[in-house]
C-alpha cells in the first residue's frame, strides 16, 4: 500500500433545517471542523440536470480515523469545502486493517 499523504486542509460540514421567517425551513450547512486530508480524482461523467447539464466527478478522499459517534468523523450525506469547491460524501470505509484512515467516497458538481 502507497503512504498517505494528508496534505490538503478540508472544512467537514453538517446540514440542519433554518426557520427562514416565513413559517418554512431551509438548509443551511454548519462547519464541524478541518480535516487533513488526501484527496484523488476518479473518472468524471455528464448527467443531466434540471435545467443545466452537470459534469460529476468521483472523488475519494483519505483522512484520519475518528470513533464512530465523533463530530469529526465524517458520514455520508454531510460535506467536504475546499474554498468554493464542494465534495459531498457518498460513503464511508476503513481504508485500512488498523483503522487508522477512512476512505470517503465524495462527488464534486458543477454546471457545465
Amino acid at each position: 500500500m502507497r503512504p498517505i499523504a494528508l496534505s490538503r486542509p478540508l472544512t467537514l460540514e453538517a446540514s440542519q433545517t433554518v426557520a427562514d421567517g416565513a413559517g418554512g425551513f431551509s438548509l443551511a450547512w454548519q462547519a464541524l471542523g478541518t480535516l487533513w486530508a488526501e484527496v484523488v480524482a476518479g473518472t468524471g461523467r455528464e448527467a443531466a440536470g434540471e435545467e443545466v447539464t452537470l459534469s460529476t466527478v468521483a472523488y475519494r478522499i483519505t483522512v484520519r480515523a475518528a470513533p464512530i459517534g465523533s463530530p469529526a468523523r465524517p458520514q455520508p450525506s454531510q460535506r467536504f469545502r475546499d474554498g468554493a469547491r464542494v465534495f459531498a460524501i457518498i460513503a464511508v470505509s476503513e481504508r485500512d486493517a488498523e483503522a487508522r484512515y477512512l476512505t470517503c467516497i465524495a462527488r464534486e458538481e458543477s454546471p457545465t
